[in-house]
């Protein structure tokens, strides 16, 4: 990259101590970088090293870096300190030449910068502003070094017209550049090597400074991050040294000398400072959305690795499951689910030993325990072999002894409303520094934080279960066949508004092998439509159960919703299909029109229905229609939240339902999912949506069989010689003892009980083998016990027993008694995959 495009600011000139600050002034001064590994062996060296310290790449590579890097000297009047990191306040200054050799050599863990005098192999000495960024992580770099030629830094200023200028901070910048091979892992953990750096300007300053170019200094009066030396302006003789004596005691946690305290408060004062950034931008990073799964990993990854090194997430089971708020204090018999792990050591290496998703008790006396039911952080300053064998003894056939002895932990309970939720444990590598009681304040606020953003995720997914619990306990379970038709459904919750909504289908038997499909819509969202929806369910299933016609039953069913309250409306289609007759009898209130796909030609076509007012409305009039259907003929009925947009005609979704619904597709599941992606890929559904199809298989005239019986007790005799005689004629010679016993029983009651009219007896051969008899009477017959010498209530038990399904219903004239009996699998209607 060609240095010269590249740009600093100078933050001023002072031509004495009373000066007035001069005009910024722009200057462009290479860098050279240099990468140290955990072996104190370069590992990078950049060409701004290679024309700094006049020493080529291929000789730097593999050395140990103070031999190229040697200090022989500091410069008198100059001192570095840290202007933007806490964690630099602590950085060893013994004279800047010491702070730079102990970087080099890994005794200082902290960031540090200065000023120092090194002697280079081409050249003699170099004057040098240097900044030392330890590496902490799994990766084998150890210290990421910068340093410029403090000697051209002076001319640049000089010849920038200010005699004796100097800046008063200066501080490594970096430009956009290509990217390179591991930029990202490091740029990962640049956050923490550069603590008030956000992770995208980490991602720009790997780019810049591995690369293989210039990268730039600039200067700023107010520019203060990363790390920046105070260049050229005079201190006070052995501050210096006070800051390292004040730094080293807090650190041993020991009394700081009187002399000391204004250095330690400002070292304090930057430690709090630094904690408070950490903990906004934790703040910000967390609770982005209330999924809890999210949320959880949110949490994990907001502390690796800045503040600790691995964070294990562990939350009580009934936060896992979505349940209820957790009653009373953890004990050892509580579960706790590990749902986060997140480490900086090598891929996989915690994987096989602690999985996430596994479920475990803690025991008494542990700090796990201590934490968990104090709700009070807990620090281990260091964990000995011996607690490292006591956790161990944890988790059976597997030694995590390795992975935890020697690494300071932080145990930090996630609470929401006093309540253990959950905890967090905290590990950092033995060459971090250990946990301390400012850590400890620090993870309990982070863990604070956490837990209220956990429990708004938890209280919003138990809410969402209940919702989805409620609206499918309200929704009916409908078989995929029924006598004549082919059934299949979908339910879409809304996605803006609520998931609990007011659509609901449903299907129910009726007598001489016909079915009623209805699809409903209440207006409206939330609990109160899904009570309403259910109630109007539970009316249709009782007034299709009377057989009642469809315009007859929207007329009830406005009645009964009359009664109920006038505070909601809502529409229903109401459909009775006859596979024998090979007839729709339908009636609307309200609803949007459904569609026929047409089995002989594939064409489809909204039905012309009579559109009716909205349950609810009352004293309006209901209409019916009959329409004639072939065998492979669909009927596609659905809510408006399935054709209905925002600012788009209705009529635009009711021509792309019949387009869609006319696809052919494998099976009717198939089917349904084709609609649903047409209409769905128009984008802006915010309403709940109900979907059913049913494909019209219709039944032969020749499989039904129908006899008209009189009131006369003989004729029990003939309706069982009648059925023994079909069942021969449709080769099921195997179910004619067990139709005729049971027929006979039905027929016998039947003409025991009727009034005036005829006994009718029907046989429908369908799926099943189903026998109705119809009378006038409209009471129901009901299983009795029965003793040993009782002479009645036998007939139904026999029915019962030997019945693959047996009922009885109302209807308009009387009532209708059936059975069902299973037939032999090569009599059985094909099931017929295809959808159209």
């Amino acid at each position: 990259m060609d240095h010269g495009t590249e740009r600093g600011t100078s933050g001023g000139h002072r031509a004495g101590p009373d000066a007035v600050p001069a005009d910024p002034v722009t200057g462009r001064v290479p860098l050279a970088v240099v990468v140290v590994d955990r072996e104190g062996l370069v590992s990078h060296w950049s060409r701004g090293a290679r024309r700094l310290f006049g020493l080529p790449k291929e000789a730097a590579i593999g050395r140990p870096a103070p031999d190229l890097l040697p200090v022989s000297g500091v410069l008198p009047g100059d001192g570095g300190e840290d202007c933007g990191s806490a964690h630099a306040a602590y950085a060893e200054h013994d004279g800047l030449g010491p702070g730079l050799e102990s970087s080099l050599d890994g005794r200082s863990s902290y960031p540090a910068a200065g000023r120092a005098r090194l002697t280079v192999p081409v050249g003699g000495r170099v004057d040098v502003l240097w900044w030392a960024y330890p590496l902490v992580g799994p990766g084998q770099e150890r210290l990421l070094v910068l340093a410029a030629d403090a000697d051209g830094l002076r001319r640049d200023f000089t010849d920038g017209g200010a005699k004796e200028a100097v800046t008063e901070r200066i501080a490594p910048g970096f430009a956009l550049h290509t990217d390179f091979p591991g930029a990202d892992e490091l740029a990962r953990r640049l956050p923490e090597i550069l603590p008030s750096m956000s992770v995208g300007e980490s991602a720009r300053i790997v780019a810049q400074v591995l690369e293989l170019g210039y990268p730039v200094l600039e200067f700023s009066r107010h520019d203060r991050v990363p790390v920046t030396p105070d260049w050229g302006v005079p201190r006070r003789a052995g501050r210096r040294a006070r800051r390292e004596r004040a730094a080293r005691a807090l650190a041993a946690g020991e009394p700081v000398p009187e002399e000391l305290r204004d250095e330690a408060e400002d070292l304090e004062y930057a430690a709090v400072r630094e904690r408070l950034e950490f903990l906004n931008e934790v703040s910000g990073a967390i609770g982005t959305s209330l999924d809890l799964s999210r949320t959880i990993v949110e949490v994990s990854r907001a502390v690796v690795p800045r503040f600790t090194d691995v964070a294990g997430t562990y939350l009580r089971e009934q936060v896992v499951a979505g349940e209820g708020f957790p009653d009373g204090v953890p004990d050892t018999t509580t579960m706790w689910h590990r749902v986060a792990l997140e480490h900086t050591d090598e891929p996989g290496r915690w994987d096989d030993v602690v999985p996430v998703g596994e479920a475990m008790p803690f025991p008494a006396h542990t700090p796990f325990f201590q934490c968990m039911t104090s709700g009070e952080p807990v620090l281990v300053p260091r964990i000995t072999e011996e607690m490292g064998h006591a956790v161990a003894s944890q988790f059976e056939k597997r030694d995590i002894r390795p992975l935890i002895t020697g690494r300071s932990m932080l145990l930090v309970p996630l609470k929401a409303r006093n309540v253990v939720l959950g905890f967090m444990i905290l590990l950092r590598h033995p060459e971090r520094p250990v946990f301390n009681d400012m850590d400890r304040v620090t993870g309990a606020e982070l863990a604070a934080r956490a837990g209220l953003v956990l429990d708004n995720a938890r209280m919003y997914t138990h809410q969402e279960n209940v919702a989805e619990t409620l609206q499918d306990s309200m929704l009916p379970r409908i078989p995929a066949r029924m006598t004549g038709c082919d059934i299949a459904t979908r339910y879409l919750p809304g996605t803006l508004l609520g998931r609990v909504g007011g659509d609901w289908f449903d299907s129910v038997k009726l007598p001489g092998a016909r079915t009623a499909l209805v699809v409903g819509d209440v207006m409206g969202h939330g609990l109160n439509s899904a009570a309403m929806m259910g109630q109007l369910r539970t009316a249709v299933q009782t007034l299709a159960g009377l057989d009642l016609p469809p315009a007859r039953l929207l007329r009830h069913l406005d009645d009964l919703a009359h009664r109920l309250g006038d505070t909601h409306l809502a529409t229903c289609l109401y459909a009775v299909y006859d596979p024998v007759a090979g007839e729709l009898h339908l009636a609307n209130a309200g609803h949007i029109p459904p569609v026929l796909v047409r089995a002989e030609d594939g064409v489809s076509e909204l039905i012309d229905l009579p559109t009716g007012a909205p349950i609810g409305v009352g004293c309006v009039p209901f209409e019916s229609v009959r329409v004639p259907v072939a065998p492979g003929d669909r009927l596609v009925m659905c809510t408006d939240g399935l054709v209905e947009m925002r600012g788009e005609d209705i009529g635009v979704g009711l021509a792309t339902l019949c387009e869609s619904a006319a696809h052919p597709a494998a099976s009717m599941d198939d089917a349904c999912d084709g609609i649903i992606r047409a209409l769905g890929a128009r984008g802006g559904r915010k309403d709940d949506v109900a979907l059913l199809m049913a494909r019209l298989t219709g039944i032969e005239p020749d499989s039904v069989a129908e006899w008209r019986l009189a009131r006369d007790p003989a004729e029990a005799g003939r309706a069982r010689a009648a059925v023994r005689e079909q069942l021969h004629d449709w080769g099921l010679p195997r179910l004619a003892d067990t139709a005729e016993l049971l027929a006979g029983e039905l027929v016998t009651n039947a003409l025991r009980h009727s009034h005036a009219a005829p006994v009718e007896l029907r046989l429908v051969r369908a799926d099943t083998l189903l026998c109705e008899v119809d009378d006038d009477d409209h009471d129901l017959p009901a299983l009795k016990s029965v003793g040993p010498d009782d002479e009645a209530g036998r007939g139904l038990r026999v029915v019962s027993t030997l019945a693959r399904e047996w009922g009885a219903g109302r209807t308009e004239s009387g009532k209708t008694v059936w059975f069902e009996l299973t037939l032999p699998a090569r009599h059985r209607r094909g099931r017929g995959a295809a959808a159209g």
